[in-house]
């Protein structure tokens, strides 16, 4: 069996209020945003769809040392018990990577899909956010909002590594359509607060896609491209998450008291 360096970005539940700098036009922006975000969360727990996963180790001048691919069925099941919000990923293997001989370790990637909850009511309380210069993509403009995670607060994301989990102070930009609110494009980074146990950075970039379904409306922009880096002291990893073919589904359960 293949070693793997398990550094996993994990979802952490809380509930709170939103913080954000004192300009109303942030302010405006990220209730749109919360709300769209609220929404796209109970359509996203009801999708699958398929996820190939590139594992690179990287040595000097990222020169690819090995690499691996893996493909497979995904979904985000989300539960909300007691007021208190979880998600959990399920990955079914459709094609895995072959036993790397040489025992070199790869680096473990899960959760970076949903950082979009940066911006959902329940942790956004963890951030400050800021208004940066608009930008121009394809034609179209959108508005450029900065997050830095409140040292201390709680994060929606965690390192988990030798049994512990460690909440990541993530920092970045995201690109919000003004309209609606909906998010394109996330990078987010982790900096100079995890040397002590060993990771130098951390840098994840988030692509979303428009993705229409026959019954509805409007199309929902679901986590298209992730590529995630991290480097510690002597080790460099890329992975790369490709989402694709998004398929709605639905679950009906009916519980019945057995007759004694």
């Amino acid at each position: 069996m293949r070693r793997l360096t398990k550094i996993f970005l994990v979802i952490i539940a809380t509930v709170c209020s939103p913080v954000t700098s004192h300009c109303d036009d942030v302010n405006d922006l990220l209730t749109r945003t919360s709300k769209q975000v609220s929404s796209f969360l109970e359509l996203f727990s009801d999708v699958k769809c398929t996820e190939q996963v590139r594992q690179e180790k990287l040595g000097e001048n990222k020169k690819v040392e090995l690499k691996t691919e893996s493909t497979f069925d995904y979904l985000v099941i989300l539960t909300n018990s007691g007021g208190e919000l979880s998600l959990d990923e399920s990955r079914l293997a459709v094609h895995e990577a072959k036993e790397d001989k040489r025992k070199t370790s790869l680096l473990v990637t899960n959760g970076f899909a949903t950082l979009f909850l940066i911006f959902h009511p329940y942790y956004s309380n963890g951030f400050q956010f800021t208004m940066l210069e608009d930008e121009l993509v394809d034609g179209r403009r959108f508005r450029k909002v900065a997050f830095q995670h409140i040292a201390g607060s709680r994060s929606p994301a965690a390192l988990a590594l030798r049994g512990r989990e460690y909440p990541l102070e993530l920092s970045g930009t995201a690109l919000i359509d003004p309209d609606s609110g909906i998010i394109t494009h996330i990078t987010a980074s982790v900096e100079d607060t995890m040397q002590d146990v060993g990771v130098r950075t951390l840098h994840a970039d988030v692509q979303y896609a428009p993705v229409q379904f026959r019954e509805l409306k409007s199309a929902y922009w679901f986590p298209a491209d992730v590529v995630v880096e991290v480097e510690t002291a002597r080790q460099h990893w890329r992975n790369t998450h490709h989402f694709s073919d998004y398929k709605r589904f639905s679950v009906s359960t009916e519980e019945q008291v057995a007759k004694q």
